[in-house]
């Protein structure tokens, strides 16, 4: 078989194998898939799922960390944020994508886990945020961590209503966000104080989503209390 035919269809299997549980709406989801199936082939038999969930929570630390550097030491230590951002992808992307291409994927455990981590990594963003900007622009730090926590919430609602785990808000997913908030540190490091208005614009975007996503939402909802209903009626005839 001619190599390269081969490993299109090892890369077309690999990529089958990470994306059967989850459809992504995302605007790099073809980039990103395609990306991450090319990786999972590759990681070292050594490393389990829940190591890669490990150095996904390290890139939040050093995210949140750059923050405090940078309003302690010297604001260009904001750039350690975005490879912050880079470990977190890298761990966070990959710890569900290699069980499912391993075929031992633990559905229920990886939720709680992901979940949990994705939470605790809102926060400690937010927090360096916080620590950043100092107390006249505090608040767009605690919007952040309360607008995304929403988004959260309203994922983990829609998977409930629908039976159906989905990340994304329509062109927009966590890969996007990651890419926007690091776009800001550098756009901060070049051009001093414009975090804070930023920030505000973030906030702004994530709001309109989250009000976008709940309406949504509320429709799901309502078809499904429908649906419901008339399956109660039809089995009373």
């Amino acid at each position: 078989m001619d190599k390269s035919k081969e490993n299109d269809e090892t890369q077309a299997s690999a990529l089958s194998k990470i994306t059967k549980d989850r459809s992504r709406t995302n605007l790099l989801r073809k980039y990103e898939q395609n990306f991450i199936a090319f990786l999972v082939q590759r990681i070292p038999l050594w490393m389990t799922s829940n190591m890669l969930t490990g150095i996904g929570f390290v890139g939040s630390f050093i995210t949140a960390a750059s923050f405090l550097l940078a309003a302690y030491v010297n604001r260009y230590l904001l750039l350690l944020g975005v490879l912050g951002f880079i470990i977190n992808w890298f761990g966070d992307s990959l710890d569900g994508r290699l069980a499912y291409f391993r075929n031992k994927p633990r559905k229920w455990y990886g939720f709680s886990l992901d979940f949990t981590v994705d939470w605790l990594t809102n926060i400690l963003i937010g927090s360096g945020f916080i620590v950043y900007v100092g107390a006249d622009w505090e608040f767009f730090g605690f919007g952040f961590v309360v607008l995304y926590g929403w988004a959260m919430m309203t994922a983990l609602l829609r998977f409930k209503i629908t039976n159906k785990y989905t990340i994304d808000s329509g062109l927009f997913g966590p890969t996007e966000v990651r890419i926007i908030i690091a776009s800001v540190l550098v756009v901060e490091v070049i051009f001093n104080g414009s975090i804070a208005y930023l920030g505000a614009f973030v906030c702004l975007f994530l709001l309109a989503v989250d009000v976008t996503d709940f309406l949504h939402l509320l429709k799901l909802a309502d078809q499904r209390d429908k649906n419901e209903l008339e399956e109660k009626l039809n089995l009373r005839k």
